[in-house]
């Protein structure tokens, strides 16, 4: 990788929780952050506190996804690293189903469906050696393919589970795709129940530290030993495996499948 002061990253969810902490670290550190949120207010003084650059955008959206993707090839002409890390928990109420402003399952939306668009919408961009690092969970559940988007059966934890299984199903598709050319794709368990917005929001009692998070998540980005290192899952800063449907070639097809499809109707209806 070059070194820090010579890198661009582009950080989804850069505002709160565990974004923030990697924006200020990653600044001070000297690299060109580029900071997305959705609040234009947060950006504001995440620009007048740590000197990052902004880009705003719902990723509940997917027009707008289509449209950050634009602005970031607009205004640079390299990506080194890119991290999504923009997500919805499990949500307060748990047994209320939420869709996005295209009528797809919420938590799928954004999750995991805003960020696989957005990072093959940018895939030009990367000059190796660069990175792409999806911040997962260890919590996840296996797609069922019948209803992937819970019209029956809802629950919050379930919707989140799913659309945590579909960023490595994703990682370990792209990292085979982008292999030899220099861009490496790898996913993350940051740490468990961290100290953040989200996990405050469903009444759960944190019991591990953003910074400890925010560690592993900065080994992914910086480390010189993963070099080369690409389709991983990793739980904090070790080696894990992911649920066996990330193993399986059909299921990550027809989850491949099943995104381009409601990517292109979504956008066609947009327009």
């Amino acid at each position: 990788m070059r070194p820090l002061s010579d890198q661009t990253i582009l950080l989804t969810g850069a505002t709160d929780g565990l974004g923030r902490y990697l924006a200020t670290e990653l600044a001070e550190r000297g690299a060109r952050v580029i900071a997305h949120g959705r609040d234009p207010d947060k950006l504001r003084q995440l620009r007048a506190e740590i000197g990052t650059e902004t880009a705003r955008a719902d990723l509940a959206e997917l027009r707008q996804v289509e449209r950050l993707a634009e602005e970031i090839a607009q205004r640079y002409d390299r990506l080194d690293v890119v991290v999504n890390n923009a997500g919805i928990g499990t949500g307060a109420d748990s047994a209320l189903r939420e869709e996005s402003a295209d009528g797809i399952e919420l938590r799928f939306a954004v999750n995991y469906l805003a960020g696989y668009h957005l990072t093959r919408k940018l895939l030009p961009l990367f000059s190796a050696p660069a990175r792409i690092v999806n911040v997962s969970s260890a919590g996840q559940q296996a797609i069922d393919f019948t209803d992937p988007l819970l019209r029956h059966g809802y629950s919050g934890g379930r919707a989140y589970r799913q659309s945590k299984l579909a960023q490595i199903m994703f990682t370990i598709d792209l990292a085979d795709e982008l292999r030899g050319a220099g861009v490496t794709v790898n996913a993350l368990h940051p740490a468990t129940y961290m100290d953040t917005t989200m996990v405050r929001q469903t009444g759960t009692t944190p019991v591990s530290s953003v910074a400890e998070g925010g560690a592993a998540t900065l080994r992914l980005v910086t480390a010189e030993e993963l070099d080369g290192v690409s389709g991983h899952y990793f739980h904090g800063v070790r080696p894990a495996e992911p649920h066996r449907q990330a193993d399986d070639p059909v299921a990550r097809q027809r989850l491949r499948e099943l995104s381009d499809e409601l990517i292109a109707t979504a956008l066609s209806e947009a327009v």
